[in-house]
């Protein structure tokens, strides 16, 4: 009988001295071994939205594991950047984070949560965006020129849509709105999704929107454009004119979109998903829908941890000024 037990006792001290290996080979399970969360700071269908789902598709695809993306929209992106900052860095909490969130929210937000240059481990650019000067189908302008004269003559009613203090159809329109000189009552929205609906039902009368927002309704003839930011036309609507050519020079503006990790988060499990943001924007299908929404793939040159931390830090010093003066 006492030697079952010594047999009893000599088996549970072996089983008892592997569990330290057992929990080491268990804790270096290739990455990832689950679920990966994107953390979207918009509502479903916005740009945001939509273009953390093509990606999110491509790197399910490639890594084996479901990336689900999850929306938490409010304050112009900063509750869910901010919920992206608090997650545990271990790789399975990640966001999609743009020029609103992590540039324009320190002009907006004295209390920000976060700090975008120390926060975050930078994974990769995704996208650029021109942001266009929309009206709604009722307006009667045929130009730029002409609408900004009937804004300044109708300023007691005017009002434009965004998408929340802060978020990129916000600020871009507080520098068009400087620069024109117009004060209008603001009415925001969880995103330019919600925001653009309101354009087309007429419940407002302009916005600063997004290319994968604009131009479909663009297209349809629902909206009307009269302007782009960027340097050059925009290849999905040739026939408007950039701001520059439409007699507004100083309304340049290049927005992009990135993928985010907290700070903390290993760094070969960064690197992994920066290789594999890299090998999606050189897949032929991923590069079709995400030029299909008006949108720019970045050149290899601008991909990647470092590109990215450089872009956000010139970024800041660039708009934060900007902004604050735009805002005063």
């Amino acid at each position: 009988m006492k030697l079952v037990h010594r047999r009893q006792f000599l088996h549970l001290a072996a089983g008892t001295a592997a569990l330290p290996a057992l929990s080491r080979v268990a804790g270096a399970q290739p990455y990832p071994s689950r679920p990966v969360t994107i953390i979207v700071p918009f509502t479903a269908g916005g740009p945001t939205d939509v273009l953390g789902r093509i990606v999110s598709e491509y790197m399910s695809r490639a890594l084996g594991q479901p990336f689900i993306v999850e929306n938490v929209a409010g304050a112009g992106g900063t509750t869910g950047t901010s919920r992206g900052m608090r997650a545990k860095p271990d790789g399975y909490t990640i966001q999609v984070g743009h020029l609103g969130t992590h540039v324009a929210s320190l002009a907006f937000y004295p209390s920000l949560a976060y700090k975008p240059e120390e926060d975050f481990a930078p994974i990769g650019l995704i996208a650029d965006q021109a942001v266009m000067i929309v009206a709604n189908k009722g307006n009667l302008s045929t130009g730029l020129k002409e609408f900004v004269a009937s804004a300044k003559a109708n300023q007691a009613t005017l009002n434009m849509g965004h998408a929340g203090a802060g978020s990129i159809s916000h600020f871009s329109c507080l520098l068009f709105n400087s620069l024109v000189s117009i004060k209008p009552a603001m009415v925001p929205f969880g995103g330019t999704g919600p925001a653009t609906n309101a354009l087309i039902a007429g419940h407002v009368d302009y916005m600063c929107g997004n290319a994968p927002d604009v131009i479909p309704q663009a297209q349809a003839g629902t909206i009307k454009v009269f302007a782009v930011s960027t340097v050059e036309r925009n290849r999905a609507l040739p026939d408007v004119p950039t701001a520059r050519e439409a007699g507004l020079p100083n309304f340049e503006v290049s927005a992009w979109y990135a993928l985010f990790a907290p700070k903390a988060t290993p760094k070969p499990i960064v690197d992994q998903l920066s290789a594999t943001l890299d090998k999606a924007l050189d897949d032929e299908n991923t590069r079709k829908r995400i030029v299909d929404l008006g949108c720019e793939v970045p050149e290899k040159a601008r991909r990647g941890q470092q590109p990215l931390a450089t872009l956000v830090r010139t970024e800041i010093a660039r708009w934060v000024p900007l902004i604050k003066a735009a805002n005063g």
